[in-house]
Protein backbone atom coordinates (compact mmCIF):
# COMPACT_ATOMS: atom_id res chain seq x y z
CA UNK A 1 0.00 0.00 0.00
CA UNK A 2 1.04 3.54 -1.47
CA UNK A 3 1.95 6.23 1.50
CA UNK A 4 -1.31 8.42 -0.63
CA UNK A 5 -3.89 5.85 0.62
CA UNK A 6 -1.94 5.29 3.70
CA UNK A 7 -4.18 6.70 7.60
CA UNK A 8 -0.93 7.43 9.48
CA UNK A 9 -2.05 7.62 13.28
CA UNK A 10 0.53 9.33 16.06
CA UNK A 11 1.67 6.82 18.50
CA UNK A 12 3.35 9.41 20.39
CA UNK A 13 7.02 10.52 21.03
CA UNK A 14 9.81 7.71 20.59
CA UNK A 15 11.39 8.83 23.62
CA UNK A 16 8.21 6.79 25.56
CA UNK A 17 9.02 3.75 23.69
CA UNK A 18 12.14 2.31 25.27
CA UNK A 19 15.36 1.40 23.25
CA UNK A 20 14.65 -2.30 22.72
CA UNK A 21 11.26 -2.29 23.68
CA UNK A 22 7.72 -1.48 22.55
CA UNK A 23 4.20 0.10 23.16
CA UNK A 24 0.60 -1.66 22.13
CA UNK A 25 -1.56 0.64 19.76
CA UNK A 26 -4.84 -0.40 20.05
CA UNK A 27 -6.44 -0.04 16.36
CA UNK A 28 -9.77 -0.81 14.52
CA UNK A 29 -7.32 -3.56 13.16
CA UNK A 30 -6.41 -5.38 16.91
CA UNK A 31 -3.34 -4.43 19.02
CA UNK A 32 -0.38 -3.94 17.06
CA UNK A 33 3.29 -3.54 18.79
CA UNK A 34 4.96 -0.56 17.91
CA UNK A 35 9.02 -1.45 18.62
CA UNK A 36 12.12 0.49 19.31
CA UNK A 37 15.33 -0.88 18.26
CA UNK A 38 18.75 0.41 19.80
CA UNK A 39 19.30 2.12 16.46
CA UNK A 40 16.22 3.98 17.02
CA UNK A 41 14.49 2.50 14.11
CA UNK A 42 10.64 1.77 14.31
CA UNK A 43 8.64 -1.26 12.82
CA UNK A 44 5.19 -2.46 13.91
CA UNK A 45 3.43 -5.78 14.04
CA UNK A 46 0.67 -7.36 15.43
CA UNK A 47 1.35 -8.30 18.80
CA UNK A 48 0.01 -11.47 18.40
CA UNK A 49 2.04 -14.44 18.27
CA UNK A 50 0.74 -17.26 15.79
CA UNK A 51 1.77 -20.21 17.60
CA UNK A 52 0.56 -19.64 21.07
CA UNK A 53 -1.18 -16.08 21.09
CA UNK A 54 1.85 -14.27 23.34
CA UNK A 55 2.31 -11.14 23.53
CA UNK A 56 5.24 -9.95 21.37
CA UNK A 57 4.93 -6.73 23.16
CA UNK A 58 6.12 -8.20 25.84
CA UNK A 59 9.55 -9.84 24.03
CA UNK A 60 12.80 -9.00 23.96
CA UNK A 61 14.06 -6.99 21.01
CA UNK A 62 17.54 -8.06 19.17
CA UNK A 63 18.99 -6.10 15.97
CA UNK A 64 15.75 -5.96 13.59
CA UNK A 65 13.53 -9.03 15.47
CA UNK A 66 11.53 -9.99 18.20
CA UNK A 67 11.31 -12.90 20.43
CA UNK A 68 8.24 -14.18 21.75
CA UNK A 69 8.03 -14.17 25.61
CA UNK A 70 6.07 -17.76 25.41
CA UNK A 71 8.18 -19.94 24.14
CA UNK A 72 11.01 -17.98 22.20
CA UNK A 73 9.72 -17.98 18.41
CA UNK A 74 12.31 -15.22 16.83
CA UNK A 75 10.46 -12.82 14.12
CA UNK A 76 11.85 -10.30 11.82
CA UNK A 77 10.05 -7.05 12.70
CA UNK A 78 10.88 -5.88 8.64
CA UNK A 79 9.05 -8.91 7.56
CA UNK A 80 7.04 -10.58 10.15
CA UNK A 81 8.69 -13.91 9.33
CA UNK A 82 9.14 -16.62 12.07
CA UNK A 83 13.07 -17.24 11.63
CA UNK A 84 14.68 -20.75 12.35
CA UNK A 85 12.93 -23.58 12.38
CA UNK A 86 9.93 -21.96 13.17
CA UNK A 87 6.79 -21.73 10.40
CA UNK A 88 5.04 -18.56 10.81
CA UNK A 89 4.05 -15.15 10.13
CA UNK A 90 2.53 -12.09 11.88
CA UNK A 91 1.24 -8.57 10.24
CA UNK A 92 3.43 -5.87 9.47
CA UNK A 93 2.74 -2.54 9.57
CA UNK A 94 4.55 0.53 8.04
CA UNK A 95 6.05 3.29 10.66
CA UNK A 96 8.14 5.65 10.84
CA UNK A 97 9.75 8.65 12.85
CA UNK A 98 9.11 12.24 12.30
CA UNK A 99 9.93 14.95 14.20
CA UNK A 100 10.62 12.42 17.01
CA UNK A 101 7.22 11.62 16.56
CA UNK A 102 5.82 7.43 15.89
CA UNK A 103 3.25 7.47 12.67
CA UNK A 104 2.00 3.81 12.49
CA UNK A 105 -0.01 3.15 8.95
CA UNK A 106 -3.02 1.61 8.35
CA UNK A 107 -5.35 1.06 5.66
CA UNK A 108 -8.62 3.08 5.36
Amino acid sequence: MNAVTQRWIEVGPLADIPPQGARVVRTPAGCIAVFRTATDEVFALNDRCPHKGGPLSEGIVHGASVTCPLHSWVFDLNSGAAQGADVGQVATYPAHVRDGVVYLGLAP
